[in-house]
């Protein structure tokens, strides 16, 4: 990876960091190609059963764009565009990923870091972290793929709120916006998010995997067709279901192998 973008692995839980602390993780275009490829690298991985999403210190998850690249990389539409290719496509990978993504959030989580938290599985801050998309001080549109995860979280509503009047808000306003799963003190932060890994990492991977689709499948309007249906079904025929049905039986802790 580059070095704006590192990647850690302790056992079965990986590790993906922002990092440029000096800038408090403003997101450049190195950043963002960096994350796509650091999420399609770990998404083939399939001994891993959690990633950790975080931002490197305390001050900041990401704090939004980084402006002063602007005039090099998004000065007018056709750059924007392009620019727009690379940020979709490392949405789309961490959202894609099979693994559950857990956002750990320090400090400001604003604009573009926003969006990517929204794209995560789980959302866990601390108590002093902040929250926002202030883009119409730019003049700046948060395109529709940027929106969609968004929208998914908090529905149309509070969206509009929070891109209409742009406010940075603080962290009980997030969870009561349902932008985040909980909010802890900020010195719990890293110890809640690997103990919330530690326990997704516990239960049977396909299980985490198939349920993981099927809720982002459940966003789409289609109808769900026969296939679909019955896939729910085939964890049954998992030598995982046999071992944590046996594990149940005998009153004992399951050691699932993902398969």
């Amino acid at each position: 990876m580059t070095s704006t973008i590192l990647i850690d692995r302790d056992g079965a839980t990986a590790t993906v960091t922002l990092n440029k602390p000096g800038k408090m993780n403003a997101l450049d275009l190195e950043m963002w190609s960096g994350l796509a490829r650091a999420f399609q690298a770990l998404s083939a991985d399939d001994s891993l059963r959690c990633v950790v999403l975080r931002g490197a210190g305390d001050k900041a998850f990401a704090a939004g764009a980084d402006v002063a690249e602007f005039a090099v990389v998004r000065s007018n539409v056709e750059q924007a565009r392009a620019f727009a290719h690379t940020t979709h496509a490392a949405m789309l990978a961490i959202a894609n990923c099979p693994h559950p993504v857990i956002a750990m959030i320090q400090g400001a989580c604003v604009g573009g870091g926003l969006e990517i938290a929204s794209v995560c599985d789980m959302r866990i801050c601390g108590a002093s972290s902040r929250f926002g998309i202030p883009v119409k001080r730019l003049g700046l549109v948060v395109s529709y793929d940027e929106l969609r995860p968004l929208v998914s979280l908090v529905g149309s509503a509070v969206a509009l709120e929070i891109l209409l009047e742009g406010r940075v808000f603080d962290a009980a306003e997030a969870l009561a916006k349902r932008l985040v799963n909980r909010v802890v003190p900020d010195a719990e932060v890293h110890e809640e998010v690997l103990a919330a890994a530690h326990r997704i990492g516990e239960g049977a991977p396909l299980v985490a995997r198939w349920h993981k689709r099927f809720i982002r499948r459940l966003d789409s309007p289609a109808p769900l067709d026969a296939t679909e249906i019955d896939e729910c079904y085939a964890c049954f025929e998992t030598e995982d279901f046999r071992i944590g049905y046996g594990a149940f039986l005998a009153k004992a802790p399951a050691v699932f192998v993902g398969r």
